[in-house]
C-alpha cells in the first residue's frame, strides 16, 4: 500500500540519513559493536548533521521542526542498513521533550545548545534493582539541605541507556514519602551533572542485543545536585513522566516497524539468490507463502504506526493508542523477524547477516517503554475494565 506519512522535507532529510550510514557508520559499526557504544565524537557528528536537534527550537541551535517524522526517518534507514546511533534514540526521541515542557527559560539556555551539538549527552534514569515497571516504589532519595541551594541524591539505578557515555542524567528520585492515597507522590526529577562527586558508573550490561546501546548502573551516593537543576516542581515527577508516554512508546513501535520492514527485504534478498536442490528458495511454496505473510504483517505494522504518527504530529495520539501500537507493532515485527530468520536457515543465526542482529535486537521492544503486559493493563483500562 501506498505511505502518505512523508512529506518532501521528510525524503530529503532521508536521503542525508542514508548517505551519512553508508559512508560513515556502515563501516564502523562492527568496531561500535565490539566497543560497545560509539565514539563520543560520532554524537557531535550528528549534532553537525542536524540530527540531534532536529526539534530542537531555532533560539537553541536546532532547525525547529514539529514533526516526530524525522525520528521515524531514521528508524527507518538505520534499520535498513543493519547500523544503530547508539543512544541517539533515547537522547533526541524520550529526552527531548522533558526538557521542552519541563525546563525553565535559564535551564533551556544552559542545556539545548549543547544538548543539539552533541556537547552534552542526556540518559534518564527510573529503573532501579527491584522496582521494573513499578515506578512508584522508587527508593532513591533526594534531600533537600538546609539552607534550600542544593539536593543530596543516595541510591542506585538500573538499565539506563546511554548511562556510560551520558554528560547529564535525568534522575527520577523521591524527595518526600508516599502517602497511603498515593503511592506516586513525592517523585522528582533532578538533572545531574555526570562529573558530580559521589556519582558513579558501575557495571556496563553484557545484553543479547542492541550492542552498540550502552546499557549501564550508575549509583549516587551523596551526590550535591543544585536546586537549579530540578527540572520542574518538586513532587510532580510522576506526572510529568505519564505525559511523555505516549511519545515513547511511538517512537518503539516505529522503530519496530522499521525493523520488521528491514527482515523482510533481507529476507526476500537472500531467498532469491540462495539455491537449495538447484533452486532458488524463494520459488518454493512454503517460502512463497512464508514471505506473503510476512509482507502483509509488515503492512499492517506500517499502518498502525504511521496512523499513531500522524496522530501524534496532530497532539491527539492518547496513551492508550500509543500503548495499542507499541503492543501491535512490536509483537507483529518479533514474528515477522522470526520468519524471516527461518528462512535464511542456519545463517540466519550467524551475526555477520543482518538478520541475525535485528532478530536479537527488537526482542527487547516487548519489554522496555513498558512491557506487553503493562501494554495490555492500559488497553483493558482505556476499556472500562
Amino acid at each position: 500500500m501506498q505511505r502518505t506519512v512523508f512529506g518532501e522535507d521528510h525524503e530529503l532529510f532521508r536521503k542525508t540519513v542514508r548517505d551519512f550510514v553508508a559512508k560513515e557508520v556502515v563501516p564502523a559499526h562492527p568496531q561500535w559493536e565490539e566497543l560497545g557504544h560509539p565514539p563520543r565524537d560520532f554524537y557531535n557528528r550528528l549534532g553537525e548533521l542536524g540530527i540531534l536537534g532536529i526539534q530542537v527550537p531555532e533560539e537553541f541551535g536546532g532547525a525547529g521542526e514539529e514533526s516526530f517524522k524525522f525520528a521515524a526517518v531514521v528508524a527507518e534507514e538505520t534499520a535498513a542498513a543493519g547500523v544503530s546511533f547508539g543512544a541517539y534514540s533515547v537522547h533526541s526521541n524520550l529526552i527531548l521533550p522533558y526538557l521542552l515542557e519541563y525546563a525553565n527559560d535559564e535551564q533551556k539556555q544552559r542545556w539545548l545548545p549543547a544538548f543539539a551539538d552533541g556537547d552534552l549527552m542526556f540518559a534518564i534514569a527510573m529503573t532501579e534493582p527491584g522496582t521494573g515497571s513499578d515506578l512508584a516504589n522508587i527508593s532513591t532519595t533526594a534531600k533537600l539541605s538546609a539552607d534550600g541551594s542544593h539536593y543530596v541524591l543516595d541510591g542506585a539505578k538500573t538499565f539506563i541507556t546511554g548511562g556510560a557515555q551520558a554528560d547529564r542524567v535525568l534522575v527520577v528520585c523521591r524527595t518526600a514519602p508516599a502517602t497511603d492515597e498515593d503511592r506516586r507522590a513525592g517523585l522528582t526529577i533532578l538533572v545531574v551533572d555526570a562529573t558530580t562527586e559521589g556519582y558513579s558508573v558501575g557495571r556496563k550490561l553484557d545484553k543479547i542485543g542492541l550492542r552498540t546501546s550502552d546499557t549501564a548502573e550508575l549509583s549516587f551516593a551523596g551526590v550535591r545536585v543544585p536546586v537549579e537543576d530540578r527540572l520542574g516542581d518538586e513532587g510532580a515527577a510522576f506526572s510529568y513522566l505519564t505525559h511523555n508516554l505516549a511519545q515513547e512508546r511511538l517512537a518503539i513501535a516505529m522503530g519496530a516497524s522499521a525493523t520488521a520492514a528491514a527482515a523482510l527485504s533481507h529476507a526476500l534478498a537472500y531467498t532469491r539468490e540462495r539455491k537449495v536442490f538447484g533452486r532458488a528458495v524463494a520459488s518454493f511454496q512454503n517460502s512463497k507463502f512464508v514471505l506473503a505473510e510476512c509482507s502483509t504483517e509488515v503492512q499492517a505494522i506500517q499502518l498502525l504506526s504511521d496512523r499513531a504518527l500522524d496522530l501524534h504530529d496532530d497532539g491527539q495520539l492518547t496513551v492508550a493508542d500509543a500503548a495499542r501500537a507499541k503492543l501491535f507493532c512490536t509483537e507483529a515485527a518479533g514474528r515477522v523477524i522470526d520468519k524471516c530468520l527461518q528462512l535464511h536457515g542456519g545463517y540466519g543465526y550467524i551475526t555477520e547477516y543482518p538478520i541475525a542482529r535485528l532478530y536479537a535486537d527488537t526482542r527487547v521492544t516487548r519489554i522496555y517503554g513498558g512491557t506487553s503486559e503493562v501494554m495490555k493493563t492500559i488497553i483493558a483500562k482505556d476499556l472500562g475494565l
